[in-house]
């Protein structure tokens, strides 16, 4: 009870230190919900009025972005690091896609770009899922909500914090059923968890259960606790034999002393504000532009209701009416420089945010050309690139933990549906047998244990119309210049060495193999 107390206020300690950035995360989910009314007003620049306009530049930028991020979704090429680890390199490559698909990883992965996107930081968890196909175990990949997730403060890595905390919410009678040591025994007085906005009631039976990940000499091990009562822990051996946190950080823009960065929200909700607070004044003008308004004096002669029921002809007076009696107030229209200055401020937005016209497809004025059109979306694309390339790297982080737990934990064999040569469906079984250490000899003498090495190079998997279309126009052109000519082959092989694009090696490898075909 001590030991679980003490780790309680190491929990509170990093609560308190991640309490600006759960602030931060709240506000974003806000604006991407759209109620830039509530964020405004806690700055003080709106009070609450009749309307405020909520125009949702800000969100379109996000969903154009997770867009191209989509469009990149990607796929791993395990390499082995030496020749005798090829042919598990190859059945690695193609295992691999076989458990992210079992995982719905597309799905995960746009729920982390959301993520992402929006705060800034979405994080993946590699898990050992011992509950999965009946008791036999899998790999579990999932989203990971970041207001759950603490760690040590102003470490930049979280495999640097010296402990992970990952705080979960459980039906009672669900831990009491999975945990039964626990019945009788729960006061409901534990962790309060944050969450995010929602449009019902937040359920007051749950309770909060923590898993608490720390390294120890390189070990990793594991307690799960609620309250003050010790559900499960580890032994000596740890939990994985990777001995890394089984979380990955995808970040969009970094931040020094912070393994989480911030997003397009934090970037963009500046000028989003000038938007609504000019938007917001422009439809009040508007407003009192289209309904006139009139002076009208306390002891005039003017039957006021039939003067403003627009449906009445006649409007019956009691003597003369001039402009002391009733004069129309005078409505001063907007300046064009107001709306200059509203589309200014839009496009201080979408260039802020690189989601300017020729990003989202549209050419601009005067350019008509095919390939002055695709150069301007390849310069405006290039933000794009490069946060794709952030979660690449991401990516290959989350393969590497899958082939960490594919050495631990498949003892047994399994089977694999995968695609072979030309697309046809092909089935494989696979262990971890040949990836686990072996002892090694040079010249007789023993060298000890090495174990197996992958290297991991990350491709996009889907590409664009306009990439497939390139790509099939280039095959077009090689095939009118004679490429594929078994007696054009010396020249053919020397030009394709000094291009660069997608798909070259194999290329090559084709060409290669119609040179020894016409031998």
């Amino acid at each position: 009870m001590e030991e679980i107390q003490k780790y309680l206020n190491i929990l509170q300690t990093y609560r308190q230190g991640k309490q600006h950035l759960q602030n931060r995360i709240l506000s974003a989910e806000n604006w991407w919900r759209l109620r830039n009314l509530d964020e405004e007003q806690k700055e003080g620049v709106h009070k609450k009025e009749d309307f405020t306009s909520r125009s949702g530049w800000l969100h379109n930028v996000i969903v154009s972005k997770h867009a191209d991020a989509m469009d990149a979704y990607p796929m791993a090429n395990i390499l082995p690091r030496e020749e005798t680890d090829v042919q598990q390199a190859t059945i690695l490559s193609q295992v691999i896609p076989c458990i992210l698909e079992q995982n719905r990883f597309d799905s995960v992965y746009s729920d982390v770009m959301w993520q992402k996107l929006k705060t800034g930081t979405g994080v993946y968890k590699v898990f050992w899922d011992e509950n999965a196909h009946s008791g036999l175990g899998d790999i579990g990949i999932c989203r990971c909500n970041l207001l759950d997730l603490y760690w040590e403060p102003q470490v930049s890595d979280i495999q640097k914090s010296k402990y992970v905390f990952h705080l979960e919410s459980w039906d009672k009678e669900t831990l009491e059923a999975a945990y039964p040591q626990v019945q009788g025994k729960l006061r409901g007085s534990g962790l309060m968890q944050p969450a995010f906005p929602g449009d019902g009631t937040i359920a007051s039976d749950k309770i909060t259960v923590v898993d608490m990940y720390f390294k120890e000499n390189g070990v990793l091990h594991f307690k799960k606790f609620v309250e003050d009562i010790l559900l499960y822990e580890t032994g000596p051996q740890g939990l994985y034999d990777h001995g890394l946190y089984p979380y990955v950080f995808d970040t969009l823009f970094p931040i020094e002393g912070s393994p989480c960065g911030y997003g397009f929200v934090d970037l963009c909700r500046n000028p989003q504000t000038q938007i609504d607070i000019l938007k917001t004044a422009f439809v009040k003008n508007a407003r009192v532009g289209a309904v006139p308004r009139y002076f009208s004096r306390l002891d005039g002669n003017v039957n006021e209701a039939q003067f403003l029921d627009v449906d009445q002809p006649l409007v019956k007076v009691a003597g003369n009416v001039d402009e002391a009696t009733l004069r129309r107030i005078e409505h001063c229209s907007l300046d064009g420089n107001y709306l200059h200055l509203l589309d200014q401020t839009i496009d201080e937005l979408r260039q802020t945010s690189g989601n300017q016209e020729a990003a989202t497809g549209v050419a601009p004025g005067g350019v008509t050309a095919a390939s002055a059109i695709a150069a301007l979306q390849e310069a405006a694309g290039k933000g794009s690139r490069d946060a794709t390339s952030a979660s690449y790297r991401a990516y290959a982080q989350v393969v590497e933990l899958c082939v960490e737990l594919i050495r631990q934990f498949y003892t047994l064999p399994r089977q694999f549906r995968i695609t072979g040569s030309y697309g046809q469906m092909d089935f494989v079984s696979f262990d971890n047998a040949h990836l686990l250490p072996r002892a090694q000899s040079e010249f007789g003498v023993e060298m000890g244990l090495r174990s197996p090495l992958f290297d991991i190079k990350i491709i996009p998997q889907r590409s664009n119309a306009y990439t497939r279309l390139s790509q099939n126009e280039l095959a077009l052109q090689f095939f009118k210049l004679g490429f594929f000519q078994p007696e054009n082959y010396p020249q053919a092989f020397q030009c394709l060495q000094m291009m660069d694009f997608d798909g070259k090696e194999r290329m090559l490898s084709l060409l290669s193999q119609g040179q020894q075909a016409s031998m």
